[in-house]
C-alpha cells in the first residue's frame, strides 16, 4: 500500500522556516555529541539544494537514515531535533522506496527507528509532536508484518490526546494519521481499545466541521466498522447513528454522504440485530428512500443506498409497536412517536416493561435520571405516568425503584413541557390506589 505523508499547512510552513536556520554542528562535535564521521556526513547534506540532497540519498540512503535516527536519539536541543525531523520527512516525501531504509535500521540498533520518534511524542512542543506523528504513520503503515500492541500503544495514546485537544492542527494531523493506520486490521482493534480516540472523533463531528474533516472522520468510522466486534458495539457505546445521519443530511459533498452510507452498510451487514433498531428509531429508512431518488455520480453509493433501504424496510415490516418502543428505549432517543400517547398500546403492553426483572422499566428510569435532553425527559416522565395509570401495582414499583423523587424534581425543570408532563405523572402517582403485594 502506498502511503504519503499527512499534509498540513502549519507543518509545511514551520518546516520551511526550520530548514533555513543554521545548526551548530561543529559545536556538537567539540562537545563530543557527534563524531567526526557523523559531522562529515551531515555537513555534506546540511542546507544543500534539493538536487544535491537527492543525489546523496540515492547513493547513501541507508547511511543517512541511520545517521538521522542516531542523531535524533542522542541530541537534546529542541531546534536541532526539529531540524532532524524535517530532514527525515524530506527524505520520505514522495519516496515510498526509502521507507525500508528507515525501518531496516532496527538491524543495527533494535530501538530504531521507533524509539527516538516515540520519545519525541512526549515533548511539549506542538511541531515536534505533529512532525513525529507524520513520520511514524508512514513507517508503521509500511511495515510488512502485523504491528504489535507495544509498537502502537504510546503513539495511539498521543493520537487520542490530539483528537481530543482544542488545536485544529492536532485534529487535522491526528485524524489523517488515523485514516492511514486504520487500513490495518490490527490497528483497528488497537484503536478500539482506546475509547478516547472514538470519543474524540465523535466530538469533532458534533462541532459542525468543514466537508473535508467530516469526510476524514467518517472514513475512520467506515474502516473501524469492518471489524465484527466494533460493528456490534460502536453505536451502543458512542451513539453514532443519529450523528452520522445528521452529518449526511447537512453534507454538501457527495463523498461525505458516500462514506457515511458505506459505514451504515457495514453496520447492517456485520451486526443487523445491534444496529437496525437504532437506525429505524433515528429515521434512517425515510432518509435512505430519499437518497434512492437522487442522481449520483458514483455507482457504489446507488448500490449501498438500495441495500440500506431494502434491509431497513424488511426489518420495519416485522416490527411490532412494542419492538418499536423497545428500540426507541435502547437507543436513548425518545421522541413523541405515536405509541407513547396510545392508551391501547399501554393497555396491551404495560406488563412487558416488568419482564426480565423490570429490565425495560429500569432503562426508562435510567433515561429519566441521566438524560439532559428536554424531549427525552418529557417523554420518559410521561411514560412513567402511563405505566402507573395502566398497571395496578405501578405506583408501588415506581416507589420501590426510587423514581418518585426524580419525577417530583422534574416539576421544577426549566423546560415547560417537562414540568407539565411531570405534573401529570405526579397526579397519577398520588391518585392511584396503593396496591400492596
Amino acid at each position: 500500500m502506498s502511503v504519503s505523508l499527512v499534509s498540513n499547512a502549519y507543518l509545511d510552513d514551520a518546516s520551511s522556516k526550520i530548514r533555513s536556520k543554521p545548526v551548530p554542528w561543529e559545536g556538537y562535535q567539540r562537545a563530543d555529541l557527534v563524531t567526526s564521521e557523523e559531522l562529515a556526513l551531515i555537513k555534506k547534506i546540511d542546507r544543500q539544494s534539493r538536487a544535491k540532497t537527492e543525489s546523496l540519498l540515492l547513493n547513501d540512503g541507508q547511511t543517512y537514515a541511520l545517521l538521522y535516527l542516531r542523531l535524533l536519539k542522542k541530541l537534546q536541543r529542541l531546534d536541532t531535533m526539529q531540524y532532524i525531523l524535517v530532514l527525515i520527512a524530506d527524505a520520505l516525501a514522495d519516496h515510498d522506496e526509502r521507507i525500508p531504509l528507515f525501518t531496516r535500521t532496527a538491524e543495527n540498533e533494535p530501538e530504531l527507528p521507533y524509539g527516538p520518534l516515540t520519545r519525541v511524542l512526549d515533548m511539549q512542543d506542538e511541531f515536534m509532536q505533529l512532525k513525529s506523528a507524520q513520520i511514524l504513520t508512514v513507517l508503521l503503515c509500511a511495515e510488512p508484518r502485523p504491528l504489535a500492541p507495544s509498537q502502537l500503544h504510546q503513539f495511539l495514546g498521543t493520537l487520542a490526546t490530539m483528537v481530543q485537544s482544542n488545536s485544529p492542527n492536532k485534529h487535522d494531523v491526528g485524524v489523517q494519521c488515523l485514516e492511514s493506520l486504520l487500513a490495518r486490521p490490527e490497528c483497528r482493534q488497537a484503536v478500539w481499545a482506546i475509547p478516547g480516540i472514538i470519543a474524540g472523533l465523535v466530538e469533532i463531528l458534533k462541532h459542525k466541521q468543514g466537508p473535508q474533516m467530516c469526510y476524514q472522520v467518517a472514513f475512520c468510522f467506515w474502516l473501524l466498522t469492518f471489524e465484527q466486534n466494533i460493528a456490534e458495539e460502536i453505536n451502543k457505546k458512542f451513539d453514532i447513528t443519529p450523528l452520522l445521519i445528521n452529518v449526511a443530511q447537512n453534507a454538501v459533498k457527495e463523498k461525505v454522504i458516500r462514506v457515511i452510507v458505506a459505514t451504515f452498510r457495514n453496520l447492517v451487514f456485520k451486526a443487523p440485530k445491534a444496529n437496525l433498531p437504532a437506525m429505524l428509531v433515528a429515521q434512517l429508512l425515510p432518509y435512505a428512500k430519499n437518497l434512492c431518488g437522487r442522481k449520483w455520480t458514483d455507482e457504489d453509493i446507488v448500490e449501498d443506498v438500495q441495500y440500506l433501504r431494502d434491509e431497513l424496510s424488511a426489518n420495519f415490516q416485522s416490527l411490532t409497536t412494542y419492538d418499536e418502543y423497545t428500540s426507541e428505549l435502547a437507543s436513548g432517543h425518545l421522541s413523541w412517536s405515536p405509541v407513547h400517547e396510545s392508551d391501547d398500546f399501554w393497555k396491551e403492553n404495560v406488563t412487558k416493561l416488568n419482564e426480565k426483572d423490570y429490565g425495560q422499566l429500569k432503562t426508562l428510569l435510567q433515561l429519566l435520571n441521566d438524560s439532559q435532553d428536554p424531549i427525552v425527559l418529557a417523554v420518559a416522565v410521561h411514560d412513567i405516568g402511563q405505566y402507573v395509570k395502566h398497571y395496578e401495582r405501578g405506583k408501588k414499583i415506581i416507589n420501590d425503584l426510587g423514581a418518585k423523587r426524580r419525577v417530583m424534581e422534574l416539576m421544577s425543570h426549566s423546560d415547560s413541557d417537562v414540568r407539565y408532563r411531570a405534573l401529570m405523572s405526579v397526579q397519577q402517582l398520588v391518585s392511584q390506589p396503593w396496591i400492596s403485594v
